[in-house]
C-alpha cells in the first residue's frame, strides 16, 4: 500500500500538504507549490494568514488536551512537520506523550521520519484519510497506541480532501469507532460560510489543480460530523475563536482575525467520546 502512495508522487503538481510548509514558512516545498500559494494569495490575500492561525489552533488544542490527561495522538492530515508540531507541544508537558502522524504525501512522510528517527515515542506512516480501516491496523499505529486508553483524533484541515460528504462522515465514524470513553475528536474544516462565492469558488478552482482537491462544507455539514458525541464549548467556531490564548493571539493571529473572526474561513470543534 505504501509503494502505492509513493508511485503517484509528482513534484511537478502542487500538494496541500507542501503549500502549507511554504505557507508556514518551512522549506520542504517544490516550485510548484510555492506557485500555487501565490495564486491563492491573488485570490485571497489572507491565505498565509489562515494558515498561521490554523497552526495556532492546532497549538493550543494539543495544549488543552494534555491538560486533559490525553498522552496519545493520532494525527491525520499531519502535512509536513514544522515547528510547533503536536508531539513538540505536548512533550513540553509531558515527554512521554505518543504521537502517530499520518500523510498521503511521501515527501511529508519522507522528511518526518527523518526527523523522528530518534524520538521512539513518535512515529510517521502514509495513509490516506479515505482509507481508515489501513490506517488503523497499520503495525506501526497498533504497536505505538494503546486503544485501551483514551486517544485524541486529530483531523485538521483534512476532511475537506474527502469530497463525497458520506465518505468524509464515514471516515470520521471509522475512525472514532475503536476510541474509548475519554478520548476526543478534534476537526478543523474549511467552510463557505459567510465568504463571498466567487472567492470561494475560485480557491477551489485551484485547489483541482493539485493533487488533493478539497472541498468546503456548511456549518450543518461540518457539525454532523460531531453526531453522538459531546461537543465542548465554545462549540463548532471559527478558528480563532476557539479558546484563544488572550496571551499569545495578539501576536499569533492577525488583528483582522481578532475584529472579523469569520475571515478565517475555517471552523473547528473539539468533542469528547462518551
Amino acid at each position: 500500500m505504501e509503494e502505492f502512495y509513493a508511485s503517484r508522487l509528482d513534484l511537478d503538481k502542487p500538494n496541500p500538504s507542501r503549500i502549507y510548509d511554504c505557507a508556514l514558512g518551512g522549506y520542504h516545498n517544490f516550485a510548484a507549490d510555492r506557485a500555487a500559494l501565490e495564486q491563492a494569495m491573488q485570490v485571497n490575500p489572507h491565505t498565509v494568514a489562515i494558515c498561521r492561525a490554523n497552526r495556532d489552533f492546532l497549538r493550543r488544542v494539543v495544549e488543552f488536551l494534555v491538560a486533559q490527561g490525553i498522552d496519545q495522538f493520532l494525527d491525520i492530515g499531519s502535512g509536513i512537520p514544522t515547528v510547533a508540531n503536536v508531539h513538540e507541544v505536548a512533550h513540553r508537558t509531558n515527554p512521554e506523550a505518543r504521537v502517530v502522524y499520518v500523510d498521503i504525501d511521501p515527501v511529508a512522510i519522507t522528511h518526518s521520519q527523518e526527523i523522528l528517527k530518534d524520538i521512539p515515542q513518535v512515529t510517521a506512516i502514509l495513509g490516506d484519510a479515505h482509507q481508515p480501516a489501513y490506517i488503523l491496523s497499520h503495525p506501526k499505529v497498533q504497536a505505538l497506541l494503546d486503544f485501551n486508553r483514551p486517544i485524541a483524533l486529530l483531523m485538521v484541515t483534512v476532511l475537506h480532501y474527502i469530497l463525497h460528504t458520506p465518505q468524509a462522515e464515514d471516515a470520521v465514524r471509522t475512525f472514532c469507532a475503536p476510541l474509548v470513553s475519554g478520548s476526543f475528536l478534534v476537526i478543523s474544516h474549511g467552510t463557505n460560510e459567510q465568504a463571498l462565492p466567487d472567492v470561494v469558488a475560485r480557491l477551489e478552482k485551484l485547489s483541482d489543480s493539485t493533487s488533493n482537491p478539497l472541498r468546503n462544507r456548511s456549518r450543518a455539514e461540518i457539525t454532523r460530523f460531531f453526531d453522538g458525541l459531546e461537543l465542548l464549548d465554545p462549540g463548532l467556531v471559527f478558528i480563532p475563536q476557539w479558546r484563544p490564548d488572550p496571551r499569545l493571539s495578539p501576536n499569533a493571529t492577525p488583528y483582522l482575525f481578532e475584529r472579523e473572526p469569520e475571515r478565517s474561513q475555517v471552523l473547528a470543534g473539539v468533542a469528547r467520546i462518551p
